[in-house]
C-alpha cells in the first residue's frame, strides 16, 4: 500500500473512532511502528490532525476542551457499563465516605448510591443534586469557584477542603491516560484531581476508551499513584499492557 492511501485510511479511522495509536495502526497495515509515526508527522504537518504521545487526534479534540452538556451525550451506553462495573467497587461499608470527582462518567454511579447510608462528597454541583434524591446519603458539596467548562468547583479553598478529608475511596474522571499518568488540560482541576489522589485510601479511575493514549497539560496521577482504571473493551491492548504493568488492575466493562 502506498503512503498515500494509508495517511487517507489513517484519517478515516481518525474520524470514526476520534484517536489513533501507533502500535494498533501499525498491526492493521502490518508496518513498522516508524513507518506509521513517519504518516502521522506527515498528516501533522498538513494540519489534518494532531500528534499526542503514542498516536494522533483529531485537532478539533486537541484544541477545544468539550464542556459538560456534550460529554454527557457521547460515549453515554460505555460510561454506564463503566459505572455499573465501578459500583462493584463501592465500600461493602454503606456508611463508608465516597468521593467523586466532578465528570459525565463518574455522575453516572449516582443510581448505584441508592442503598447507601454514608457520606458523598462531590466538587460537582450538579452529582451533589443528584445525589440528593438518596434522602439517607450524608451530600458534602466541596467549595470553590465553579468552572463553566466542566461544572466543577476549583481553586485553592478546593484543594484544601479535600486535603481535611480521607474517603475510603475516589472515584475521578479524566481527559487523558497513557502508560505516564492521567491528565487533564486545566491546573486548576488538576490540583484537585491531585487533592483527591492522595486523600483517598483507594483511588479508582472511570475513563471510556476514547481517553486512551492521549496526554494533556497537566499530570495529576503518575500510573502509580491509580489503584484501579475502569474503561471499556475497546482499551487498546498495549494501553492495558502498560497499565497492568504499573500495578493498576484494569476493569473493562
Amino acid at each position: 500500500m502506498y503512503a498515500r492511501e494509508r495517511q487517507r485510511q489513517v484519517l478515516e479511522v481518525l474520524g470514526s473512532s476520534g484517536r489513533v495509536t501507533v502500535t494498533a495502526l501499525a498491526e492493521h497495515f502490518a508496518v513498522t511502528t516508524e513507518t506509521v509515526r513517519r504518516d502521522l508527522d506527515q498528516l501533522a504537518a498538513q494540519e489534518l490532525l494532531v500528534r499526542v504521545h503514542g498516536g494522533a487526534v483529531p485537532r478539533s479534540t486537541a484544541e477545544v476542551e468539550p464542556d459538560l452538556e456534550s460529554r454527557r451525550t457521547t460515549h453515554v451506553e460505555a460510561k454506564r457499563r463503566i459505572a455499573l462495573a465501578a459500583a462493584r467497587l463501592l465500600p461493602a461499608d454503606p456508611r463508608a465516605a465516597v468521593l467523586l470527582d466532578a465528570g459525565s462518567t463518574t455522575a453516572e454511579l449516582l443510581p448505584h448510591l441508592a442503598l447507601r447510608r454514608g457520606p458523598v462528597i462531590t466538587n460537582a454541583p450538579a452529582i451533589a443534586q443528584g445525589a440528593l434524591v438518596h434522602t439517607d446519603l450524608e451530600v458534602h458539596l466541596l467549595p470553590g469557584r465553579v468552572r463553566p467548562t466542566t461544572q466543577a468547583a476549583v481553586g485553592s479553598s478546593t484543594v484544601d477542603a479535600v486535603r481535611a478529608l480521607h474517603p475510603e475511596v475516589a472515584f475521578l474522571g479524566c481527559n487523558g491516560l497513557d502508560e505516564e499518568g492521567f491528565t487533564t488540560p486545566d491546573p486548576d482541576e488538576a490540583a484537585v484531581k491531585g487533592a483527591m489522589v492522595r486523600s483517598a485510601g483507594r483511588r479508582v479511575v472511570l475513563a471510556d476508551s476514547s481517553k486512551a493514549g492521549t496526554r494533556h497539560l497537566v499530570t495529576f496521577a503518575r500510573s502509580t499513584e491509580i489503584d484501579v482504571v475502569v474503561t471499556d473493551a475497546a482499551l487498546p491492548e498495549a494501553i492495558r499492557s502498560s497499565l497492568i504493568e504499573a500495578g493498576i488492575e484494569v476493569i473493562q466493562a
